[in-house]
């Protein structure tokens, strides 16, 4: 009996690795990549909004308003189709978690109760936390399955196999 049910948790942990596990990446690579793309579209619809909030309520780090405004637009509009198809994943997930934080210290309105004590509190920045925690796994675990990254690391298999085998 004890047997059975070991195999059986076993099977369930496989199962749960090799599907659910890269589902749920998944799930959180578009997430994010929605997330942020339409923040890039807002952006990009209305420049002169943009460039009027990135000069008056926006204090972006070492970077002119206007210059932050612009790299800021084309990062939210071309990074969320790197991982939402899981292109160069960790990389890109690694880049958007500090363009997250950025944009959180960026904007102070985020954090009524101070940056520190808003890391604790559950409403400030709730969605930038949540975006934060999916693009760290991401980070941890790659891409996924279901990603660019693994059908390219399967092509380069495939070849290197056939390389193997067709010189011997």
């Amino acid at each position: 009996m004890i047997k059975q049910l070991t195999e059986c948790y076993a099977r369930g942990q496989d199962w749960l690795a090799r599907w659910l596990g890269p589902t749920v990446l998944l799930i959180m690579r578009i997430w994010v990549a929605i997330a942020f793309w339409r923040a890039g579209v807002v952006k990009i619809e209305d420049p002169s909004g943009t460039q009027f909030l990135f000069n008056t309520t926006y204090q972006v780090p070492l970077l002119s308003p206007d210059l932050a405004a612009v790299i800021g637009t084309w990062v939210e509009l071309v990074t969320p189709w790197l991982i939402g198809f899981g292109v160069l994943g960790r990389l890109t997930a690694l880049f958007l978690f500090i363009y997250n934080g950025i944009a959180v210290i960026s904007y102070p309105a985020l954090w009524p109760h101070g940056l520190l004590t808003g890391l604790l509190n559950t409403s400030d920045f709730a969605d930038h936390k949540i975006w934060g925690l999916m693009l760290l796994a991401v980070v941890a675990w790659g891409p996924g399955k279901w990603s660019v990254d693994e059908g390219v690391r399967y092509w380069r298999s495939a070849r290197a196999d056939a390389a193997r085998s067709g010189s011997r």
